[in-house]
């Protein structure tokens, strides 16, 4: 199994999407090795099954030449509970895939398993890391992440970190796109705020972002720990 530099960590396959698929395509574009790492099926979704739920997701890591997609099969809305083995889980993949980067969703969200799927991931950043924790059978060596970052997916806040993703907003446009049961308009469906123009509100706020530091689009992270730079270059 590749080690991986960014993992990615997102409640529902469509979230890691909304909020960094543009970054994702900027660093796959570089060489970087990227995972997304899925803690649901989504199967309390308004629209689609979880077989088509599963094909979009796969879809959208093709466009996005994600390396490794994975879902751990958690009960949607249920990240609130059986903390123990949610954590003890994610602590594996972290250890399977060495990644240097986490990313997960920013906890103030309007939905729960948002914030519920970042609290868990970055409990699992930090046993991880711990030598003496194993979770299971598997006795993995203990891996520190270098850096726990959060994407934007439902509103707007001040981001402390911005990523240039000009040249690959179509990229993420696409891989939104490829989940036409989410984001689509379709006979039969519910409508719900994603599929009405749910796509055109995230690249606007990807506009905005960009406007901050006068690039054509941005997306938004959060960080807890401070950034070190080599200089104010």
């Amino acid at each position: 199994m590749s080690t991986l530099d960014l993992l990615c960590f997102g409640a529902h396959p469509d979230d890691v999407e909304i909020g960094m698929s543009g970054s994702i395509a900027k660093h796959t574009s570089q060489g970087f090795r990227v995972g997304i790492c899925d803690l649901t099926l989504a199967e309390l979704s308004s629209n689609g099954t979880v077989t088509e739920r599963q094909h979009e997701a796969q879809q959208a890591a093709q466009i996005l030449g994600v390396q490794e997609r994975i879902n751990l099969k958690f009960s949607d809305r249920g990240l609130h509970m059986n903390q123990e083995d949610i954590i003890g889980t994610i602590a594996q993949v972290i250890r399977q895939y060495k990644p240097t980067y986490v990313y997960v969703p920013y906890e103030e969200d309007r939905h729960p398993d948002h914030g519920e799927a970042a609290r868990r991931v970055k409990e699992a950043v930090f046993n991880a890391g711990i030598r003496r924790y194993q979770y299971g059978d598997e006795k993995d060596e203990a891996h520190k992440v270098k850096q726990v970052f959060k994407y934007i997916i439902n509103g707007t806040v001040k981001p402390d970190v911005l990523i240039d993703i000009s040249s690959h907003v179509n990229q993420k446009r696409a891989s939104l796109m490829a989940y036409q049961t989410q984001f689509s308009p379709q006979e039969g469906q519910v409508e719900t705020r994603l599929n009405t123009g749910f796509i055109d509100v995230v690249l606007g706020r990807d506009q905005w972002f960009g406007k901050m530091k006068n690039v054509a689009y941005a997306e938004g992270f959060m960080v807890e720990e401070p950034l070190l730079l080599p200089s104010f270059e």
